[in-house]
């Protein structure tokens, strides 16, 4: 999509809904409505999160997300179960409502990272036990792990913590065999999408899954999956060369993005942070954008259909 209409679209991002529904609940990035029938509505609008805090809005970010999502979420069907029921606009999702496990389940796949609780951040200050995981010496920021490992973190109100799976048990945030599968269908997720972005010239550095109950008892997949916004992605063919002269790698996601951030302020305790200028949020959109289609295979045609009335009318259909 051509860099003048994406600023162009700036002013009109969707930041917030107000659909005539009861128990609607926000949070970072979707707007969730309880539908009282057994199923949710998710709106995925253009807000953008990160250290914890509203950083902007970024044009058809939304659409983007939702729509690599449900990309994701048909081609992942053979690995887990989820919770898609169909998709009345490009920016909602039609969910059926479980019990969420408060528990991310974040799969990484490198050395890397930027927030306070990163696997990098923490190595860099000495940590070598991470999540239950041991971290050999010597490793550079953006080195590849020796194998993909599973560091969780609890869904908490003001911050999410890391947490080891034996935590997680003796805490009670999750059984042992709840544990044991979402685990194992983290990193079988996460190999498959590996997989997948590595046959479109991509790297699928990390990432997080959520899991939830159904009324059957059934854990489904929830939420996203190898979204940009859930994911971090490296262009494949120039990641040796630029970490062989310690550059960061041609990123893909919004990782550029937050380092702008930091770069310029303390997004953790400045009471107010730097507006990004307009290039710099058509670039994210771009990204978001270029990920898209090479994931997909499809250019990215947005829906310019009224959303509420759109979505209100396919919730009967």
């Amino acid at each position: 999509m051509e860099r003048q209409r994406l600023i162009d679209a700036i002013p009109y991002c969707l930041t917030e809904t107000n659909l005539p529904l009861l128990d609607k609940y926000p949070g970072k990035v979707r707007d969730t409505y309880d539908l009282g029938d057994g199923r949710l509505l998710l709106v995925t609008t253009d807000r953008q999160s990160g250290f914890d805090r509203m950083l902007g809005a970024i044009p058809f970010k939304g659409q983007v997300l939702n729509r690599t999502s449900l990309h994701w979420f048909a081609a992942t069907k053979h690995i887990v179960g989820n919770h898609v029921l169909r998709s009345p606009h490009a920016n909602a999702l039609l969910a059926r409502k479980c019990r969420v496990l408060p528990i991310e389940f974040v799969v990484r796949g490198y050395l890397t990272g930027s927030t306070d609780t990163s696997i990098w951040t923490q190595y860099a200050k000495g940590v070598r036990q991470y999540c239950g995981h041991a971290l050999p010496e010597g490793m550079r920021k953006n080195e590849k792990l020796q194998q993909n490992i599973v560091t969780p973190t609890t869904k908490e109100t003001a911050h999410d913590r890391p947490i080891t799976a034996q935590e997680i048990v003796a805490e009670g945030w999750m059984t042992a065999e709840q544990w044991e599968f979402c685990s194992a269908k983290a990193l079988a997720l996460f190999a498959f999408g590996q997989k997948i972005a590595a046959e479109h010239g991509l790297i699928l550095v990390d990432t997080k899954y959520e899991f939830g109950v159904g009324d059957d008892g059934e854990i489904l997949l929830i939420d996203e999956i190898h979204t940009p916004d859930s994911s971090r992605y490296w262009l494949a063919d120039s990641y040796a060369e630029r970490l062989a002269v310690g550059q960061e790698p041609d990123m893909i996601d919004k990782e550029f993005f937050r380092l702008w951030f930091r770069e310029r302020c303390d997004p953790y305790k400045d009471a107010i942070l730097p507006v990004p200028p307009d290039d710099l949020i058509a670039e994210l959109a771009s990204r978001y954008i270029q990920l898209f289609e090479k994931i997909t295979g499809t250019a990215f045609v947005p829906d310019l259909r009224p959303l509420d009335a759109t979505v209100i009318a396919g919730l009967s259909a």
